[in-house]
Parts: C-alpha cells; structure tokens; sequence
C-alpha cells in the first residue's frame, strides 16, 4: 500500500449543556475568570450515554458520510482514557453496535494525544497491508472522573467524541496522512493522573502549561517538515482543545497567520483524545477547509506524551 487518507469525519456530543455560570454555583469561580484562564463558556455532559455510546454514534456519522457499509470496515480503533470498564474494550463495543464483522479491535490510551496515536497506528497497519478500511475514534465521558468541587479542574472538562473512516489510497494517489513525530516524557508522567479505583482527574496545570507553550511548537514543525509540507502551507490547524492560552501560545510559535487555529474548547471544553477529531469533524462540516488542503494536527497531555501529523482534509 502507498499509504493513507482520511475519508470522512463524523462527531457527537451530549445534549446537555453547562455553562460557566453553573460551574459558578458549584466553586468559588465566576464567567469571566473561567474565560480568562483556560477560554471555555460551555462544555457538554453526558448523562446515561456511556464512552461506547458516544464513540459509536461518532463512528456511525463518520461512516454514513464516507459512502462504504460495516462490512466494508476491517479494523476498529478507539482512543479513550475514560473507559470504566476493562473488558470488552470500547472498540469491540463500537464494531458491535454498528455490526461490523470480524474486525481488528483495540483501545489505545495516551490520554490527550490518543487520537493522534490510534490515526497513526492504522496509518501504519494500512501501510503494512494489515487493513485496508478502518474507523478511528476519540472518545471520553471526562464528568465521570471530575472532582466538581475542585475549581483547578472541574471548570475545564467535557464529554463527547470525534471519529474518522481511513482508507488506503491507491499506487498512483499521495498519502493523505503524513509521517508522526510522536514521543513522551516519562519521567514527568505525574503531572497529568487519573490514577486509583474510581480516581478524578488531577494535574500539575502550571507545570503542563510551561511543558505545552515551550517545548511542542518545535515538534509540531518537525512533524510539517517530514509531511514535506511548509507552515505556511498548512490551511488548518488543529491542536488538543487544553487551553486556549497554551492554543496561542503553540500557533504563535508556529508563525501561520493563515491557517485557521480550531478552538472547539470555546464551546466544548477540554475532551482529551476527543477533542482534535471534534474540532476537524466541526470544520469539515462548517466548509471551513477546503478539500485536499493541508492541516496540521497535534496531540499533547498526560503522560506526558505527545503526537502529531499532516493530514490532507477529506
């Protein structure tokens, strides 16, 4: 195979909304302040829906817009660090709820940067001529693990989930996804946990913040560079939805005052490996990049860990 290509995009978010003013009515913290320090005015939270429920009906979407059927899908892959339950992971749920037969089917955990990891990972297996259709999904119900008298976290987190159907491209087609820089740092892996039976959510914000705005701009260029795809080119960029502030901070650096800069955590907040498939899902549907157009995405959160790659926008 010569490589891959993102064939459609699909998402779903829960319908009920919070705002900041209700977060207000939990901890010491007011609309402005939330705006100010992390950009989010809403989020979404799941109610009964589960991380399976959410995933599939992202999947469902992006698979109704890619033009094949379940049975044309080979292999299954959920990017999630939500999930309650160990077994049957979330992607052998997802295949069955939208009866696909017989696929591979796995869950990846990176956190923040899952999406980018599990879109890399069935780049690979197409590559290698392991699959040939896949589904690849970020889904999170984060309300599950937030502590809601914590003002430092529970302003910050949504639920929701994003998918995208990747197929391989043919002898004579360019690769419509590029090469991944990806990587960790291991030795600071306190600074995001979910850690414990029935943990919450915990960071080091202040530490994650300087780690963000200083040492991932670099990456994301070098993933440009191996793309063979200057910044200046790119029609869109789509970082993890963390931080408005760490956002600019990462596009400031990358110099492309002619990309449009998704910031999906306005309206969504933070949902971790949800949040760059929502966002590009969003863009795609709005026609804000034009198909074919270059768009960087990155990754970034616990772990602390960190991936990214040019894709060419279905």
């Amino acid at each position: 195979m010569s490589g891959s290509k993102i064939l459609s995009l699909g998402h779903y978010q829960p319908s009920r909304v919070v705002t900041n003013d209700e977060i207000a009515q939990l901890v010491e913290t007011n609309d402005e302040w939330i705006r100010d320090r992390v950009g989010i005015v809403t989020r979404r939270i799941a109610g009964d829906e589960t991380v399976a429920d959410m995933a599939a009906a992202a999947a469902d979407k992006a698979l109704a817009n890619s033009g094949l059927t379940a049975a044309d899908i080979d292999l299954v892959v959920v990017a999630t660090c939500t999930s309650v339950d160990r077994s049957p992971n979330v992607a052998c749920r997802v295949a069955a709820k939208l009866g696909i037969a017989a696929p591979a089917a796995f869950d990846v955990n990176t956190a923040c940067s899952g999406f980018a990891y599990a879109l890399s990972t069935v780049d690979h297996a197409i590559r290698a001529g392991a699959a040939r259709n896949a589904i690849v999904i970020g889904a999170e119900k984060l309300s599950e693990f937030t502590d809601w008298t914590d003002r430092s976290t529970c302003i910050i987190f949504g639920d929701g989930a994003g998918a995208a159907v990747v197929t391989a491209t043919a002898e004579d087609e360019a690769p419509g996804i590029g090469p991944v820089v990806w990587g960790s740092v291991p030795e600071r892996g306190d600074a995001v946990r979910i850690e414990g039976w029935r943990p919450y959510v915990a960071q080091e914000g202040q530490a994650v913040f300087r780690w963000a705005t200083t040492a991932l701009a670099p990456l994301a260029s070098q993933a440009c560079e191996r793309a063979g795809v200057d910044p200046s080119e790119l029609a869109a960029f789509v970082p993890h939805q963390a931080n408005s502030r760490i956002i600019d901070g990462i596009a400031k650096r990358l110099n492309i005052p002619q990309a449009i800069i998704a910031k999906d955590i306005v309206e969504s907040g933070n949902t971790s490996a949800a949040s760059i498939p929502l966002a590009l899902s969003k863009l795609v549907e709005r026609r804000e990049v034009p198909s074919g157009a270059p768009v960087l995405l990155f990754g970034f959160g616990g772990g602390l860990t960190y991936a990214g790659q040019v894709v060419r926008c279905p």
